[in-house]
């Protein structure tokens, strides 16, 4: 029989998943795990009442059969009154803000409209795993530019702009460049003069640039965000945010793409995102109305995120603090997200790749991590920031001990 699966269907995957066939069979046998793989805030911290009562008020008033494709008038009037608060951004609700099933399908129908089999995108290791996945199941060929670990995770855009002419001048074609501002999985953000380098890079060499900012309030003290909004315009770009982690709303499947240019490109986005989403019909019409409430409820919104970034800042200083006095792991502290991304000491292990030491940490100590290799940062783990001190520092611990246990 012919093969049936498509060429590139190999690339559908999500290292943050992959270990739950054997999360099922410890947690059948009767095993207490700790899980520090997802960045699900609801598990930790309850998703605020304001939004799940409007939930059910839009429940109750009927507000369940099918909306405009393109999201609610009132949703979309919401994000852009939003990006103008925050920002200053200027974006049309009618036409230049599209409502998603969260920004996962952000990136799908980023990467249906603008690639085919052997396009390129710059992406920035390390990156979101899905992000990278989800451009390589369509052919996609990624540019990776490597952050600096060195450097607490900074960027050389030179070394950058000389990979895309080098490119370029080879006859590739570079459709986009995708940013994680802040950091999936690192927690870095980027500077307000890195952003800037990027937006020229992308002016100067006809590149859309792809933004992904649903971090974007979830910052830690003395660190300031800047919006590609800010910077970029003239400049076709794609920014990409949602409910899930600033407003603690994951389950609810509710993302924003915000096209704000007038450009001939942009122009051109907008009017196909406009079919894609009519193949999809709508997104969920009560989470809908329960996102519009937690948007425009200013003050609700102020006192929940800032006690809820308050806590995370402070369970990620003090992981951080843990994993830096391992003589098997250190780590450059989060400056926002919930993730930190410690580098194991490989060479001290009797472990040969990341992906093993994932997988038998879990199996020998009941702790669940993501492998770095999952987000093209090889001997690198990612953990979660969201769990108690208490939690987080016993988790620690275990590691710790793991590594002792494998040490060569």
């Amino acid at each position: 029989m012919t093969e049936i699966l498509s060429e590139f269907s190999k690339y559908a995957e999500n290292a943050i998943e992959e270990e739950n066939p054997t999360v099922q069979k410890l947690e059948k046998a009767g095993k207490k795990l700790a899980k520090l793989n997802i960045g699900d805030p609801a598990r930790f911290f309850p998703t605020p009442k304001y939004i799940i009562d409007a939930y059910i008020k839009a429940l109750k008033e009927g507000k369940t059969g099918y909306v405009d494709p393109e999201g609610i008038p009132e949703l979309r009037e919401a994000v852009s009154n939003r990006y103008k608060r925050l920002y200053s951004l200027d974006v049309n609700k009618d036409d230049g803000i599209f409502i998603t099933h969260g920004v996962s399908e952000a990136f799908l129908f980023t990467n249906s409209m603008l690639v085919n089999p052997g396009d390129m995108a710059v992406m920035f290791a390390p990156y979101y795993t899905v992000s990278y996945s989800g451009f390589r199941i369509f052919g996609g060929e990624p540019l990776i530019q490597e952050y600096g670990e060195e450097r607490d995770w900074s960027l050389d855009t030179d070394e950058l702009e000389t990979k895309i002419r080098r490119q370029m001048n080879e006859g590739k074609r570079i459709k986009y460049m995708a940013i994680t501002n802040p950091s999936n999985p690192t927690g870095m953000v980027l500077g307000r003069k890195t952003l800037e380098r990027i937006v020229e890079i992308a002016k100067n060499n006809d590149i859309v640039l792809v933004s992904d900012e649903i971090y974007d309030e979830v910052i830690f003290d003395g660190t300031e965000f800047t919006s590609i909004a800010q910077i970029a315009k003239g400049v076709p770009h794609i920014i990409y945010n949602g409910a899930s982690k600033d407003l603690d709303s994951t389950g609810f499947r509710v993302g924003f793409m915000l096209i704000p240019g007038n450009d001939r490109v942009s122009e051109t986005i907008k009017r196909k995102l406009v079919d894609f989403c009519a193949m999809r019909l709508c997104v969920s019409t009560p989470a809908q109305y329960a996102i519009t409430e937690g948007i425009n409820n200013i003050k609700e919104h102020r006192l929940e995120v800032t006690e809820f970034v308050k806590a995370i800042a402070e369970r990620a200083s003090f992981a951080s603090k843990l994993i830096n006095e391992s003589e098997y792991m250190h780590v450059v502290p989060p400056r926002g997200a919930y993730y930190l991304f410690p580098k194991l000491d490989m060479s001290r292990l009797d472990l040969k790749t990341d992906k093993e030491f994932v997988h038998k940490l879990l199996e020998e100590e009941g702790v669940l991590l993501t492998r770095g290799s999952g987000f093209g940062g090889n001997d690198h783990v990612r953990l979660v920031a969201l769990p108690s001190k208490e939690t987080l520092a016993a988790a620690i611990e275990k590691i710790d001990k793991f590594c002792e246990g494998h040490s060569r």
